[in-house]
């Protein structure tokens, strides 16, 4: 079984998409519908940059999902296709996509207002993630509840065995860091984000994104899509439109997807968009299966060279 998965915030570079974009008609047009859905030029910012203006919350997050569909229309173009599919945080949305449950246009203005509201729901220097290397998460749990001394701090990123990033007020997770370093974690990064993602704090961002997700057209999505915030595929218009609210201020439970995922059957799993991460994590999460990332025609070669030992979508 073939899925597709889709990466999240931080995978973004100046030029991801160019080279495709040069290559292929395909990916080409869908620069140019996101240029005119979003009445700017998303395909100038994500081909030339400047890479700080990039790298703002309200333009990385089109600017990830518009290179992820280019590569996502691509791919089936070539008669590569999927039966489930998965993404990380705003990946979930490019999952949606290709699925059919929302628009490209629909989801790229209700993106780009996602990274709008995330952002502005913390003040700057008030909020920070860190990735703890090391640690279980009972421990890092543990960590952040002696570490709270009345703040917000928690996981928001089980991405793999050992790798779980937290998120909340910026002293709280200086704090949960040090802690869980005591209870045996190898590692405690501190990350270079603008806003504490997917924790308590971003409640208001999902106050204010849920009326306009209930809001927009959606379909049942043409295979399932496996939601981050439970683990649980998602066959309904309705019940895909309810993860992603719930989705902004919980957790994103990556290993858990993964292993459900497995569970389910999956065999091959197929990374749409800029870099490998998701690639890396799900090695990391169980060796056995076959994954590819395809961000430029190297990539889109691999996939085409083991496509005869994948099954038939």
């Amino acid at each position: 079984m073939i899925v597709f998965v889709f990466p999240g915030q931080g995978a973004q570079k100046v030029g991801m998409g160019q080279s495709l974009a040069s290559s292929s008609s395909i990916c080409r047009e869908t620069f140019a519908e996101a240029d005119e859905a979003l009445g700017e030029s998303l395909s100038t910012l994500c081909f030339d940059g400047p890479a700080d203006r990039l790298m703002l919350t309200e333009n990385t997050q089109p600017a990830i999902l518009a290179m992820s569909t280019a590569v996502a229309r691509l791919v089936t173009s070539r008669g590569i296709g999927a039966q489930f599919a998965a993404g990380h945080s705003l990946g979930e949305y490019s999952a949606h996509v290709a699925a059919g449950t929302l628009s490209f246009a629909d989801a790229l203005r209700t993106v780009k207002r996602r990274g709008r509201y995330m952002q502005e729901a913390v003040p700057v220097g008030e909020g920070a993630m860190a990735a703890i290397l090391g640690l279980d998460l009972e421990g890092v749990t543990k960590a952040c509840v002696e570490a709270a001394d009345g703040q917000i701090v928690s996981p928001a990123n089980l991405n793999a065995p050992g790798q779980i990033v937290i998120a909340g007020h910026t002293q709280a997770v200086a704090r949960a860091s040090e802690r869980a370093k005591a209870l045996g974690a190898r590692r405690a990064i501190p990350l270079a984000v603008s806003a504490p993602f997917h924790c308590a704090l971003m409640k208001p961002a999902e106050d204010r994104l849920a009326p306009e997700l209930r809001a927009l057209v959606s379909n049942d999505p043409r295979f399932p899509v496996v939601a981050n915030v439970d683990a649980e595929p998602k066959r309904t218009a309705a019940e895909s439109i309810e993860a992603l609210v719930r989705q902004v201020s919980s957790p994103v439970r990556w290993e858990q997807v993964v292993r459900r995922l497995i569970a389910d059957g999956a065999t091959t799993f197929v990374e749409l968009g800029p870099g490998s991460v998701l690639a890396g994590l799900i090695k990391k999460i169980d060796r056995s299966v076959t994954v590819f990332s395809v961000e430029d025609e190297a990539g889109l070669a691999a996939l085409e060279a083991g496509r005869n030992s994948m099954p038939s979508a």
